[in-house]
């Protein structure tokens, strides 16, 4: 397994919706020219911790997922300017083979020290779509998401339908621009019946935290 991880910044605003709740029309965001053809992808990741739940002290996430273009192990930390990834690609031992790989448990060494424990596993029905400017580069990625999740220690499984809109490399970069696109993203979200999520990730949802 590669020991050197691919970096990236989440920069994104989640959405509660129920399960009928229709789409928004996302080429009136502004800034969007097309919206691509829906993408479906079907996630398994599976979430770990200490058994005293260092991590989540921490605001650290540790997950191996399969399915989907970004699969592999992730370290997600919780930051002022969004959720900073890091990603390492999948061993070689199958899905059910989990097994935090020693370049992982050296990453976590400065907030957490193994052994590392299932916590949670969240399977999801996901459907991407693509919002390009002009220029036809992406400005944003939108997901409709179909969450089954388990809470692992305490045998509790619950389910819910969310949005999740993140930003992409032809997004604006300055911090006014993109709280002026999130505000646009929140009034076409409201006006179909949906509502900024008041929960911090899938994980603590499904912990029911």
């Amino acid at each position: 397994m590669t020991t050197e991880p691919e970096h990236s910044l989440e920069i994104e605003r989640t959405y509660d919706v129920d399960a009928g709740t229709p789409l928004p029309d996302w080429a009136r965001l502004p800034g969007v020219a097309a919206v691509g053809a829906p993408e479906p992808r079907e996630l398994d990741a599976h979430y770990l911790d200490t058994a005293d739940g260092a991590l989540g002290r921490a605001r650290v996430a540790l997950r191996r997922r399969s399915g989907g273009p970004d699969e592999g192990w992730h370290i997600k930390r919780v930051t002022p300017e969004g959720k900073a990834e890091s990603r390492w690609p999948l061993d070689a031992g199958g899905s059910d083979a989990i097994v935090v790989p020693a370049a992982i448990e050296d990453a976590l060494a400065p907030v957490a020290s193994p052994p590392f424990a299932p916590l949670a596993r969240i399977r999801n029905a996901r459907t991407a779509y693509a919002l390009l400017d002009a220029e036809g580069n992406l400005l944003a990625e939108f997901v409709d998401d179909r969450v089954t999740a388990t809470d692992v220690r305490r045998g509790v499984e619950t389910s819910w339908r969310e949005w999740e809109l993140e930003l992409g490399p032809a997004a604006p970069t300055d911090a006014a621009a993109r709280d002026a696109l999130f505000a646009a993203a929140d009034e076409l979200v409201r006006a179909v019946g949906g509502e900024v999520s008041g929960s911090g990730s899938k994980l603590e949802r499904a912990l029911g935290l």
